[in-house]
């Protein structure tokens, strides 16, 4: 049966134009010619990080973060980023009686901001607070130290095959892949996103139902 449910931050939980945006912002291009560069970068399976390259050879995502935060233009979002289905999902979910939990790869600054939504969960956690990033298995094994469930009792729900769902599922968690974001469309058809998941959905607020068909066939 599954006791808790882990989520994902970006395109899961957040929705991340407005960051993009303001990345594209910062390198002086158009946001459609970043977005477009973005989109095809992450269709060729690599590293989303490569989009910046296109734009500023040798260009250091965490070095330019901090300059950024130097500049007064620090990564931030706030509730009006937040995906429509999040809070009535994540409310729904505790009300019966599950243990719900964030963990992704975000900064420290990210971990603090999802703090500050008071978000109804029972753990936000970051990869900067681990030391560690997915899909690295250490990530997902961190992930289980800190939830009060055995592995195979934790759902982990992320909108990225190669990021969330196969690293997770490696390490014995069923999962659940969500259908929205750059990679969830540009994913979408991959044979192994018909496989691997334990469940596919396009909203946050399907999981309960779901969660309900999973734990009664296990019965």
């Amino acid at each position: 049966m599954i006791r808790a449910v882990v989520f994902d931050v970006g395109e899961c939980l957040v929705d991340e134009t407005r960051e993009y945006g303001t990345w594209a912002d910062w390198l002086g291009v158009p946001r459609h010619t970043f977005s477009a560069v973005f989109g095809a970068v992450i269709a060729r399976g690599l590293d989303y990080r490569e989009t910046f390259q296109v734009f500023r050879p040798g260009f250091d995502l965490s070095e330019e973060r901090e300059r950024r935060a130097a500049a007064g233009k620090a990564e931030w979002f706030g509730e009006e980023d937040l995906y429509p289905d999040v809070r009535p999902a994540l409310r729904e979910l505790r009300a019966n009686g599950l243990w719900v939990g964030i963990a992704g790869n975000q900064t420290v600054r990210a971990g603090g901001i999802l703090r500050a939504l008071d978000l109804p969960t029972d753990m936000v956690a970051t990869s900067d607070d681990w030391g560690v990033s997915k899909p690295d298995p250490a990530f997902f094994r961190s992930l289980a130290e800190q939830t009060p469930c055995e592995p195979g009792e934790i759902l982990y729900v992320g909108d990225r095959l190669d990021n969330d769902i196969r690293p997770a599922a490696a390490m014995g968690l069923p999962t659940a892949l969500i259908r929205r974001g750059p990679w969830g469309m540009a994913q979408q058809d991959d044979p192994a996103a018909d496989t691997v998941p334990t469940m596919r959905i396009t909203s946050l607020t399907e999981l309960p139902a779901r969660i309900g068909v999973f734990d009664a066939a296990g019965r």
